[in-house]
């Protein structure tokens, strides 16, 4: 209760202000409510219908008496009903006229208003004139304080004017709901009364029937109470949350407001307190006065919204009047000006203004004592706590709004003071003397406004009679008004149910939005999820790419390793090699020593030596040979992890081109998203316009308000600046009635522009209705001129189809043909083959036998080569015409891509623009020219298959007289297949391949006749559609235009308000059954949308599945339908190749058969044993061709049986397809990247070969220069040992005894140097040996003339060089060996290369049958693909019905919405009625009362009105009590039940319109015959039923004490058997929801069938996911082993890299070694210069010494044998002669002649020998060798035998070739320990000497030391040259260290 009375009071003032503004905004809440109620007690109801159906069944007899006695009151009613609309007419022009009276006061009220507002602005600047002269520094101050306040409030407070005026609109209709109330508490009272005197006269049985009617007249008033108080409830909750906001904004401004006016006033009052005690007293009174003027405005405000109804009357009339009103107003506004001057009056004034506001301040005391005494009268009022509460809440927010007011005012106040005070400094500055002038002006003005004052006065007689006159026309005015209302309403409707259908169209594309939004966020989440996975995946990629570059830095610096590993192989081979020669040399050597050792045995000590060298040797030798080993094992290790490496790389970029493919579908995603997003953006951006245009027009309208507003307060503070009183009253009382003539035009000004914006909405609505019906017409003209083009386009494209197809036709009786002639081809072909090979059979025969038929033969071989020509030219043919059909099956498979793309758009955006259309324009003619340019390629190329099908005409007939010319000789021939099978397997593929595009066309030309089909179709569709709406449209506007456009319309409108009453009736009645049809259609509108999702969510779905279906069809059209044909065509081709086998076969045994007639007919007795013999062989070739047809037929019957099994068996292999496939990327990939390895090994074998060439030839040049060298050196060891092989002895010792001394810590300190300038010194090393070779050379052209002296010496050096040909054959030997390596290489790569073949061969056969997998994978798409086709036709004929159910939902509700407002129209009418009589009433009852007593009398009402609505809700909630404790259901059904009774009065006046009108209706809503006989016959049960309430409720009445609880049962029953019929209702819905739902069903079992392909899809993705990751953890354990192995590589690579680092410590002791070898080619340069002095000075001492004789050996020689016993001096003198060369014959003669021996051989020693004698070299004598001398001759000779016992070695030439590199360590042991222990003493003299800074007697020491040798005695030219030879030994190593400990050494330095 609190919350209704709160809501009548909230909403009384808002009906009061808004009655003729607000009619189609009550009517829309009215109509909306009722709606609401209708459907909660539709839904109340369904639970409950079945029990109580029974019920009122039982009930139905008993009402029908009732019935009857109810129609016999409803009859009286309507009587009564039409007086009373008669006394309402005549009360609503009495309300009228106390309107005009009310108006008057409220224009009186207004003038106090203004005549207060403009004291105010006087005192205030009276104050802050007396502020001025007490002070100028505090005016200063609060101007400049106030200066930003008025800005901010200013600002604050534009937009809040269309607050303040709902504020007074819900203050309205607060006031109008009291109304209502007192008037039904009225009626109430009255009907009270009438039952109490009815009740008292209750004796007669007559009068009872009138009690009944009262009662039941007061249920209904109580129903209609109850109806309005909900309706009423319902508004006031909208109305309560939409002002709700609004009052928080303004409460919020105003509190903000408040703080800041509460600081000025404060400062306010400081500064009254400064000026004196009057200025505070007119402080006290402005608060005051403005509190008056607020309640005066509030007043009046309320009393102004009234008045809008009567000045629409006025505004024709005075809009006459308005020009002279203007003019007026004009000369006032200049006279204002004038007035504004006149500041002096202000000070004569303020006197006066003193004494007004005493009297003010008196008049709010009154008011405030009045409002108090309300205020302790309104708590008395009990009941009615809670509804106070809320009508003092809207009180606090109707002062929150007048202090805001109030504020706005005082700005306004504020603000021309602070002007005047101004104007007043500048005014009183000027003189006195302007101001008279001024006062004199205004004195003349004033007389002319009192002129114009009395003309006024005229005038205004004169407005008063035409006031009276348009009171008259008022009337006139208000019934056109209301007709014209009643013609807005019906737009309105109209409009009404356009907007709710677009606000449906809008709801259901935000419904499509927020999908979409939803599926954006589902995009954008999984696009962050891939991103994530992107991110991942760069992660990943980033480490792989780090890993690769690892990886690839890694086989850098092995590949360098590598080849460093190799080139140290190569100088390891080289060194091994020449240290295999130097241990074949040195096994000679020893094999000679040890034969001589034997002999020798105080040299026993030199052999041990040797053989521990040698042992040394061989160990070092093995450990070299291993070490060998070991690094080719690296190496091949290294190769392996290389390849394996190789192969990582290649899968890890596989890797990343899938990440790219990703990133591009990543962003091609992205891309779609951003487009959807900026047609979002570009939407809002053009609601964001509207919305601002809207903005800027109510802006506009405040402003002009504002400027209204602020004329009238410049008006009124002119008025106030007149001098005199009598003209100052005159004055205001002008300025007054210009107030409310202004007023009144702003009112009538608004009033006409919310009429003219009404009007222009509506016609704005019309415009766009019609110009929407217009574009709509315009746009099914250009569709129909748009579709009759398509038909034409569609039949010119039939008709080219139809060509099409017969040219297809023809091409496929062509093709046919072709295939034909190309079978007798094949047959041909290999009956040619047969031929020949029975001409080759005959030409031998022929060559046996003798020849007769050469010629024949001949003929035929030329024959066959001609038509082995023709075949080959009509080959070439046949492959020109396969490569223009494909060209053309491509053409065409493009332009059905196209045409699918065009119908995809035609489905989507059939109702688009024309651009669309001009676009299928361009593309249909281009299409036209592209099939144009077809068709004459087609037609080309039908005329070269003509030209060729003739040419083979003519082949045919040549082949087949060729055929039998050659019958006779054709013999069997089995080889001859094996020749043309290429051909034939050519041809075979022509022909499939022809077949297939064949294939291809026809499905196209399918597939464009249905889409052609299709359009036709939906553009027929949809002009049918589109023309029946447009000529519905067009029929509502013809009967608009004559409705409105017709003469007899204002009749129509009179006779419509006769029809008024009747169609009441009707829309009660009608009202139920719409009731049904709204929840009817509320049910299906929520079932439809539910289905629309389940379809838009079902298309969604198979459009995701045909995008899926379209990507696995055109992988398998890709993949796996090549795979299918290839394998399909192969057994085709193997069958046709067996058959023609088998025909041939058969032709053959024809023929022989044929031959053997012939023979047996032609042979003569002689040759007849050689036909039986052929008779025989033939004979068992036909056995043995029947056993081959029967293997073949078996065979092919085995084909077939496997082709079947395959069939069955692929499904199976289609998870091992994916594997494979997966497996063939790989392998494909690996394969690639082999072949790659391969062609780059084979690129780097050529290199590696040209390099061997260009090496091998550097050798043989190097070969040659060293044979040159040898044959130099030669030369000169000849002469040498020729002239002073003493010299050299004695130069090589020094050499080999200086150089290990001095250069072992040169080489320990040059260790660390790096391997990169190996290459440069080595090439540097070529170099200067080029150099040195050409030096050589020079020398050998110099030493060429000594060569003919010395040919015996070059003998021996030939002897010499035979071992270094054998150095140089090894070396030969060794590049063969590593050639021959290489080549095993290559043989095992080949042999790896051959197995990955066979891999690929054996991963092609699995490809094949996998293949063959494919095909029946593609069978399966298909049999999806009719599937999907099938429930696409099904979701269209579904989509059909949801459209066809749309329309007819949409004429429901167009229906609906008429009726709705039909009715809210006519309650308005009724409300408005009733309205205006009780405020007739209350008029008449204040006109007797007098004027006097008018609030009083108002506040008597109000505490009346107070009274009575107490008394009504005690009434009201003890109804309420009862009703709950009897009946718990809701008020709803209690609603829906009074209905049904009303419908019982008035079912029997019209029941036989009702069913007609039904029929019409149901006929209208549904379309079928059966369900309008269903509803009649319902409708015929329910009157019955309700006839049997009538009669039950009459009985009722009777019995009244027993009333209530009779009723409830009643009551409870009729609604069971309401809800029977309800059910019976619903059982049409539940048939369409049983509709539905099988629909539902077809779609679930379409979901099932796609979650189940999905869950297959899932199923072998998620296998493969399998596999991959299997695959992925099979490859991480391999890149895991990989890494360890990769780990022990590394680790290897560092024991390499240390010994490779040792190495490079070796490689520099040779750069050392070399740049020693330098200095000692120096040194021998210096020496060989020595050597040819010495040279020269031998031969001058030769030549000086010829003829002498050495004293010292003849003294020797001659005591020698003088010291021999005399029985041995004749072998003393043989061994003297042998030693002298002499021969044994001399010697004999010599010794004979015993008399002449001592003289002769006295005289032959002196004499020199011989020439060809060697002389022994004579050794100077020193100090140093004294013990020479005590020797005796004998062991001076042993000595010199065993000097020269021993063998003579060539001198070591000191080339690099020759030279022993670091690598052999046995020389260095040997010469290590022959230097510590033979040369011991040698090395230890000098350590520290430079060999090239030592002086002469150190580098060339021409006296031996005496420990040289076994006993220290001998010169150094006697010793032998292996034991002083120089070795180079870098280092003194141990003798009994071994080779791997020098490497160890050298390791660890």
């Amino acid at each position: 209760m609190a919350s209704w009375l709160g809501g009548l009071g909230s909403g009384l003032g808002q009906s009061l202000g808004q009655v003729g503004g607000s009619l189609s905004s009550l009517t829309g809440q009215i109509s909306s409510f009722t709606k609401d109620i209708l459907l909660e007690g539709t839904e109340e109801v369904g639970g409950k219908r079945d029990s109580r159906l029974r019920e009122i069944e039982s009930t139905h007899a008993t009402q029908r008496l009732e019935n009857e006695r109810l129609k016999k009151v409803c009859s009286d009613l309507e009587e009564k009903h039409e007086a009373a609309e008669l006394q309402i007419k005549q009360l609503s022009i009495e309300y009228r006229n106390q309107l005009q009276q009310r108006e008057v006061e409220i224009s009186h009220l207004k003038a106090r208003q203004n005549a207060l507002q403009e004291q105010l602005q006087k005192l205030q600047t009276a104050a802050q004139s007396a502020q001025l002269g007490a002070g100028v520094l505090p005016p200063t101050t609060t101007s400049a304080s106030f200066v930003p306040v008025v800005r901010h409030h200013s600002s604050g407070f534009q937009g809040d004017d269309m607050d303040f005026g709902d504020v007074i609109w819900s203050q309205q209709e607060i006031n109008r709901l009291s109304n209502e109330v007192s008037r039904l508490e009225s009626e109430v009272d009255h009907w009270m009364q009438i039952a109490q005197s009815s009740r008292v006269q209750g004796t007669n049985n007559a009068d009872q029937s009138e009690i009944c009617k009262l009662q039941n007249i007061i249920k209904e008033l109580k129903q209609n109470l109850s109806q309005e108080i909900d309706e009423h409830q319902h508004e006031l909750s909208v109305l309560q949350d939409a002002h709700r906001q609004k009052l928080a904004e303004i409460s919020h401004r105003h509190r903000e407001e408040l703080s800041e006016y509460e600081e000025r006033i404060e400062e306010l009052e400081n500064q009254l307190q400064q000026g004196g005690a009057g200025i505070e007293i007119t402080d006290h009174s402005k608060i005051s006065d403005l509190q008056k003027n607020i309640q005066i405005l509030q007043t009046e405000k309320l009393e102004d919204t009234q008045n809008m109804k009567e000045l629409e009357d006025k505004v024709k009339n005075l809009n006459q009047k308005l020009s002279c009103v203007e003019n007026e107003n004009k000369i006032l506004l200049n006279e204002r000006e004038l007035v504004k001057v006149e500041n002096s009056q202000i000070t004569q004034e303020y006197e006066r203004l003193k004494s007004e506001f005493i009297k003010l301040q008196n008049y709010v005391a009154e008011q405030e004592t009045l409002l108090k005494e309300q205020g302790k009268k309104l708590p008395l009022m009990t009941s009615s706590e809670e509804e106070m509460l809320r009508l003092q809440q809207a009180l606090l927010d109707a002062e929150k709004e007048i202090m805001r007011l109030n504020t706005l005012n005082q700005e306004e106040l504020q603000k021309k003071l602070a002007s005047l005070q101004h104007k007043d400094e500048h005014i009183t500055s000027a003189s006195i003397e302007d101001q008279n002038l001024e006062l004199n002006q205004l004195r003349q003005e004033l007389e002319r406004k009192e002129h114009e004052l009395k003309e006024n006065i005229t005038e205004r007689a004169t407005l008063t009679a035409e006031l009276e006159e348009l009171d008259k026309q008022n009337q006139e005015t208000l019934q056109h008004m209301i007709t014209l209302k009643e013609q807005l309403s019906k737009q309105h409707t109209e409009a009404d149910s356009t907007i709710n259908q677009l606000k449906l169209d809008i709801d259901f594309e935000r419904r499509k939005v927020s999908e979409v939004e939803a599926e954006k966020m589902e995009m954008s989440k999984e696009l962050e999820t891939q991103k994530l996975k992107m991110n991942h995946c760069t992660f990943a990629l980033n480490d792989l790419h780090m890993s690769n570059q690892q990886l690839q830095h890694n086989i850098k610096d092995l590949q360098e390793q590598l080849n460093k590993s190799q080139y140290c192989n190569l100088n390891n081979k080289k060194e091994i090699a020449e240290l295999k020669q130097n241990l074949k040399q040195k096994e000679e050597e020893l094999s000679v020593s040890q034969n001589e050792l034997t002999k020798i045995m105080n040299q026993e000590s030199n052999s041990n030596y040797q053989d521990l060298s040698l042992k040394e040797r061989e160990a070092e030798i093995a450990k070299l040979n291993k070490d060998i080993s070991e690094n080719k094992q690296l190496n091949q290790n290294l190769e392996k992890s290389v390849c394996d490496l190789k192969i990582e790389n290649g899968k890890l970029l596989a890797v990343c081109e899938e990440l790219k493919q990703q990133l591009h579908e990543a962003f091609a995603e992205k891309n779609k998203v951003s487009l959807e997003k900026d047609t979002m953006l570009e939407a809002l951006k053009m609601e964001k316009g509207q919305l601002e245009t809207e903005l800027s027009q109510t802006e506009k309208r405040l402003l002009e308000q504002a400027q209204k507003y602020e004329q009238t307060i410049e008006d009124l503070s002119n008025a106030r600046n007149m001098n005199t009183t009598a003209l100052q009253l005159e004055h205001e009382r002008l300025v007054k009635c210009n107030q409310e003539r202004d007023f009144e035009i702003a009112e009538l000004k608004r009033n006409i522009e919310q009429m003219e914006a009404d009007h222009e909405e509506t016609k704005e609505m019309l415009t766009t209705s019609l110009g929407g019906q217009k574009q709509l017409t315009e746009l099914i003209k250009e569709k129909e001129v748009f579709v009759e083009k398509f038909k034409n386009r569609a039949v010119e494209l039939q008709q080219e189809l139809e060509e099409y197809v017969k040219d297809s036709k023809k091409h496929e009786i062509l093709r046919h043909n072709l295939e034909e002639k190309d079978k007798s081809l094949a047959a041909m072909k290999e009956e040619n083959n047969h031929l020949k090979e029975e001409i080759e059979r005959l030409k031998d025969q022929q060559s046996r036998s003798p020849p007769v038929a050469e010629p024949k033969t001949l003929d035929i071989i030329t024959e066959l080569e001609t038509e082995i020509t023709q075949l080959h030219v009509i080959k070439n043919n046949l492959e020109e015409e396969i490569q223009l059909h494909k060209k053309t099956i491509e053409d065409q498979s493009q332009k059905t891509v196209q045409l699918q793309q065009s119908l995809q758009e035609h489905k989507r955006e059939i109702g688009e623009s024309k651009f669309q259309y001009e676009q299928m324009n361009v593309t249909h003619e281009k299409l036209f020219l592209e099939k144009d340019e077809e068709i004459k390629s087609l037609q080309k190329t039908i005329e070269q298959i003509k030209t060729q099908l003739h040419e083979r005409h003519v082949f045919q007939t040549d082949s087949s007289d060729l055929f039998q010319e050659t019958k006779a000789q054709s013999l069997n021939g089995e080889n001859g297949n094996e020749k043309h099978d290429l051909s034939k397997s050519e041809i075979e593929r022509l022909v499939n391949g022809i077949k297939e595009r064949e294939r291809e066309i026809k499905l196209l030309n399918e597939k464009n006749v249905f889409l052609t089909q299709q359009i036709d179709h939906l553009s027929k569709d949809q002009v049918g559609k589109l023309t029946q709406i447009i000529q519905e449209k067009d029929l509502e506007i013809q009967a608009l235009h004559a409705s409105i456009s017709s003469s007899s319309y204002r009749q129509d409108v009179l006779y419509l308000q006769q029809q008024l009453q009747a169609y009441a009736m009707e829309r009660e009645q009608v009202l139920a059954v719409l009731s049904e049809k709204t929840r009817e259609n509320s049910q299906l509108k929520t079932e439809y949308h539910k289905i629309m999702d389940m379809v838009a969510a079902k298309e969604a779905a198979l459009m995701k599945l045909q995008e899926e279906n379209q990507k696995l069809s055109n992988r398998f059209e890709s993949s796996s339908q090549d795979m299918f044909r290839e394998t399909v065509q192969n057994l085709s081709r193997i069958i046709r190749e067996k058959d023609i086998e088998i025909d041939a076969l058969t032709q053959k045994c024809q023929t022989l058969l044929t031959v053997l007639q012939t023979s047996n007919i032609g042979t003569d007795s002689g040759s007849g044993g050689v036909n039986s013999n052929q008779f025989e062989e033939l004979l068992q070739e036909r056995d043995k061709l029947k056993q081959q047809v029967k293997k073949m037929e078996e065979w092919k019957q085995q084909v077939m049986t496997t082709v079947q099994n395959m069939q069955h068996e692929s499904a199976h292999l289609q998870e091992e397809l994916h594997k494979l496939q997966a497996q063939i990327s790989v392998d494909s990939d690996s394969n690639s990247k082999l072949q790659m390895d391969y062609n780059g090994l084979i690129q780097s074998y050529e290199q590696n070969e040209k390099k061997m060439k260009s090496f091998s030839q550097e050798l043989a040049q190097v070969q040659h220069s060293i044979g040159q060298l040898h044959n130099t050196k030669d030369l000169l060891l000849g002469k040498i040992d020729m002239a002073t092989p003493p010299l050299l002895m004695a130069s090589s010792v020094s050499q080999a005894s200086d150089i290990p001394s001095s250069t072992s810590p040169e080489i320990v300190s040059d260790a660390s140097k790096l391997l990169q300038q190996e290459l440069e010194q080595l090439k540097k090393m070529l170099q200067e040996k080029d150099v040195t070779i050409r030096t050589l050379k020079e020398n050998n052209q110099r030493l060429s003339d000594s060569m003919a002296a010395t040919s015996e010496l070059e003998r021996k050096g030939q002897k010499d060089t035979d071992p270094e040909m054998k150095q140089i054959k090894g070396k030969c030997d060794v590049f063969q060996k590593s050639l021959k390596e290489k080549d095993l290489l290559i043989k095992s790569k080949s042999d790896q290369l051959l197995s990955v073949s066979e891999n690929l061969s054996n991963k092609e056969n699995e490809n094949e049958l996998l293949k063959q997998a494919v095909t029946n994978l593609k069978e399966r798409n298909l049999i999806l693909e009719m599937d999907i086709c099938k429930l696409k036709e099904e979701n269209e004929k579904i989509v059909a019905r949801c459209r066809e159910k749309e329309t007819e939902f949409r004429a429901l509700q167009e229906t609906n919405m008429q009726f709705s407002m039909m009715l809210k129209e006519r309650e308005f009418e009724s409300h408005s009625m009733k309205e205006k009589a009780l405020a007739f009433e209350k008029l008449l009852k204040e006109k007797e009362q007098g004027k006097v007593g008018e609030l009083n009398h108002l506040l008597n009402e109000v505490k009346s009105m107070q009274e009575k609505a107490v008394s009504f809700q005690q009434e009201r909630d003890q109804v309420m009590l009862a009703l709950k404790q009897k009946q718990m259901e809701s008020s709803a059904l209690q609603n829906e039940v009074q209905h049904l009774r009303d419908k019982e009065q008035r079912l029997n006046q019209e029941l036989e319109r009702l069913r007609n009108h039904l029929l019409e209706m149901e006929d209208s809503y549904t379309q079928e015959a059966l369900a309008a006989e269903g509803r009649e016959t319902k409708l015929r049960k329910k009157v019955m039923v309700l006839e049997e309430k009538l009669v039950s409720s009459s009985t009722a009445v009777e019995n009244a004490s027993h009333q209530a609880s009779l009723q409830v049962e009643s009551l409870q029953e009729q609604l069971n058997l309401v809800s029977r019929q309800r059910d019976e209702t619903l059982l049409q819905l539940t048939m369409s929801q049983d509709q539905v739902k099988q629909y539902a069903l077809s779609l679930a079992n379409l979901q099932m069938v796609l979650e189940q392909f999905q869950q297959e899809e899932k199923a072998m993705y998620s296998a493969e996911l399998e596999k991959h990751q299997k695959q992925t953890a099979e490859w991480k354990k391999k890149s895991e082993k990989l890494e360890g192995r990769v780990e022990s590589l590394q680790e290897s690579l560092e024991e390499a890299n240390a010994a490779l680092d040792a190495a490079s410590r070796l490689t520099e002791q040779l750069d050392l070694k070399e740049e020693q070898i330098e200095d000692l080619r120096k040194q021998g340069e210096l020496k060989q210069e020595m050597l040819e002095d010495a040279q020269n000075k031998l031969m001058n001492l030769i030549n000086s010494t010829e003829g002498k004789v050495d004293k010292v050996l003849m003294r020797n020689l001659f005591i020698g044998h003088f010291h021999t016993p005399k029985n041995k001096r004749h072998e003393v003198l043989r061994l003297m002669g042998s030693i002298l060369g002499i021969k044994k014959e001399e010697l004999d003669q010599l010794l004979f002649e015993d008399q002449k021996g001592v003289t002769r051989w006295v005289t032959g020693w002196l004499g020199g020998g011989g020439a060809g004698s060697k002389s022994v070299p004579s050794t100077p004598i020193r100090p140093t060798n004294q013990s020479v001398f005590n020797s005796s001759f004998s062991e001076l000779f042993v000595k010199f035998l065993e000097t020269e016992s021993r063998p003579n070695l060539p001198l070591p030439t000191l080339s690099v070739h020759d030279m022993k590199p670091l690598g052999a360590p046995g020389i260095c042991n040997l010469n290590s320990t022959r230097s510590s222990k033979t040369t011991g003493s040698g090395t230890s003299r000098r350590p520290d000497a430079n060999p090239f800074l030592a002086p002469r007697s150190a580098a060339v020491p021409l006296i031996t030391p005496p420990s040289l040798g076994a006993s220290g005695s001998g010169h150094l030219l006697m010793k032998p040259i292996s034991d002083t030879l120089p070795t180079f030994t870098p280092l003194p190593v141990l003798p009994d260290a071994s080779a791997g400990a020098v490497l160890k050494d050298l390791l660890k330095q």
